[in-house]
């Protein structure tokens, strides 16, 4: 009787899927302009690291589709898109994991046409490494340079210039060194540390895997070896540590637990945290996982922490280390890439979705938008679809960040349309405008909500609109809404003037921006004093813009 193909040793089982668990992963981007070989390349690292399954290469070998001199067209095997393959270029974005005996990876290709800079920016987000191509025909060009200039923005460490096709330059030697002369005087201007040139064929596979013998006056790794030696270390201090709470899990009275994925440093049984926005102190009790229990869990880990004592804490609320402190804000300055179709409104407000918190927000100065081709700081009243600028932004609830250089998770953050839930812009922190607040203590918060906290938490001191007609009154009701004003419509036609008044001043109370019908300005004034409003058309929206720019806090006494 014929020996098994196959005998499977418990031993050597257990010790590979060790071995497995051992690799840590990198998430690597590629980019570049036009044609530079993005997708071709990344199908010649997939293919030639027998990370393609048989059906799929069996399919592009079929595909009516080949741009290439070969039988096989690398690119079908990552643009997926069937526009993509018309068009041969990359639209969205494109992810693809495979793994060496090294190392596991995850790539995002991302699109070269400056109309898809949001794209390039959402795969670059997470990547701990970008892949840079370049045409050895063209050199440097200003799209290469604008994705340089993206991954410096966010703050990605390892940048790798590929120059391509150099089987078209009959490889040679002088023409990457000035090339790469030309990427690394980039480089320096926009401060990227870890560079690393080196010249590859993707269509050929030259240096790609393998070092190639074509370019014997290369002594550098491959493009492949080189991405498996790259470190990975975490770009964060281990005692910076920041746990946004998730989820409260209480199964019955016994267990009060907060899951969350550990966003920054290291959390160890016993450390002493504060939670924050409430200031108060305890020490992680237990943390747990699927598993059990663990004495620490890093970065990235998804644990449930349970503390020492009862407190208050609920989503969006996170536990930071004692002796290192993130800065806490309601103000603060930010890089901001627009992804939306429709340009950015100053007078809306906009959701602020950071960590687990989401609050409203709105960008109160632009303060210069960047050319990406140039790197120039221009001014700017708006921002389009794939502008990228430095902004100011003020939230109606302060935040827990810090510098997205310091620490990704709690230095990014996204805004959304209120109405429509769409995604509109993404942001990278860069500093706080005002001291970091001092968080109130847990018996304050029983206290009579101020005057002040109603203008932090909505944007605008109380204000009155009066107007006759009823269709323009429900417009600015619809208008104001949609800008993210705290308002309503009331209909005063059948009140007297005392009862207006108390009307009135129940909605002074409350901070709210009241459009009302038939209600006579002078009695209003008697709550509101010059912040009383007539409406004969929609230009009163400009009033109110420019009267919510110059607003002060509301003073405490007239509470």
């Amino acid at each position: 009787m014929a020996a098994p193909l196959f005998q499977p040793n418990p031993e050597s089982f257990a010790a590979a899927s060790l071995q497995s668990a051992n690799r840590n992963l990198l998430r690597f981007t590629t980019a570049g302009s036009v044609d530079d070989g993005k997708s071709t390349l990344i199908g010649r690292l997939l293919y030639d690291s027998q990370a393609v399954y048989e059906d799929q290469l069996a399919s592009v070998k079929k595909s009516r589709i080949n741009r290439s001199t070969g039988p096989i067209d690398f690119s079908l095997l990552t643009d997926g898109l069937r526009a993509e393959r018309e068009q041969g270029i990359t639209i969205d974005v494109a992810y693809r994991y495979f793994s060496t005996p090294r190392r596991k990876f995850i790539i995002a290709d991302t699109p070269g046409h400056e109309q898809y800079t949001r794209n390039m920016a959402t795969g670059a987000s997470t990547a701990d490494a970008a892949i840079v191509l370049i045409d050895a025909t063209k050199g440097l060009l200003q799209q290469s340079r604008r994705h340089a200039f993206i991954a410096s923005l966010l703050g990605i460490r390892h940048v790798v210039a590929a120059v391509n096709k150099m089987d078209l330059v009959a490889y040679s030697q002088e023409t990457f060194e000035r090339i790469a002369a030309d990427f690394e005087e980039l480089a320096e201007k926009l401060q990227l540390s870890s560079i690393y040139a080196i010249p590859i064929s993707a269509l050929e596979g030259d240096n790609v895997v393998r070092r190639s013998s074509r370019t014997s006056w290369f002594d550098g790794p491959s493009l492949l070896q080189h991405l498996e030696e790259l470190p990975n270390d975490p770009c964060h201090n281990e005692d910076t540590v920041r746990f946004p709470v998730q989820y409260v899990i209480r199964p019955d009275a016994a267990f009060r637990g907060f899951a969350g994925t550990i966003a920054s440093g290291v959390l160890r049984a016993g450390d002493p945290v504060v939670a924050l926005p409430s200031g108060i102190k305890s020490r992680v009790k237990s943390i747990v996982t699927y598993d059990g229990n663990v004495g620490e869990a890093t970065a990235g880990a998804s644990v449930t922490v349970t503390l020492g004592d009862e407190v208050d804490i609920s989503r969006g609320d996170m536990l930071v280390s004692e002796s290192h402190s993130p800065h806490v804000s309601r103000k603060l300055q930010s890089k901001l890439v627009w992804m939306h179709a429709d340009p950015l409104d100053a007078n809306k407000l906009y959701l602020l979705k950071h960590t687990t918190r989401t609050v409203r927000a709105r960008v109160t100065r632009i303060r210069h938008r960047v050319d990406v081709n140039t790197f120039a700081h221009d001014s700017a009243q708006s921002l389009q679809m794939n502008d990228i600028a430095s902004v100011e932004i003020e939230t109606t609830l302060p935040l827990f960040f810090d510098p997205y250089r310091k620490v990704r998770a709690t230095g990014s953050l996204i805004l959304i349309d209120p109405i429509s839930n769409a995604t509109v812009a993404a942001g990278m922190i860069e500093r706080a405008f005002e001291g970091s607040l001092v968080a109130r203590s847990h018996l304050e918060i029983s206290n009579r909500v101020s005057a002040s906290e109603r203008f932090r938490r909505f944007g605008h001191a109380p204000a009155a609109i009066t107007t006759g007609d009823k269709n323009l009154a429900a417009q600015l009701e619809r208008r104001l809404f949609d800008e993210g004003w705290h308002t309503v419509l009331f209909d005063a036609g059948h009140l007297s003037d005392h009862e207006l008044h108390t009307v009135a001043n129940a909605i002074y109370q409350a901070g709210i921006v009241a459009v009302f019908l038939s209600a006579p300005a002078q009695v209003l004034a008697a709550t509101f004093a010059d912040h009383v409003f007539v409406a004969r058309d929609l230009s009163v929206l400009d009033q109110l813009h420019r009267w919510r720019e110059g607003s002060i806090n509301p003073r405490e006494s007239k509470q």
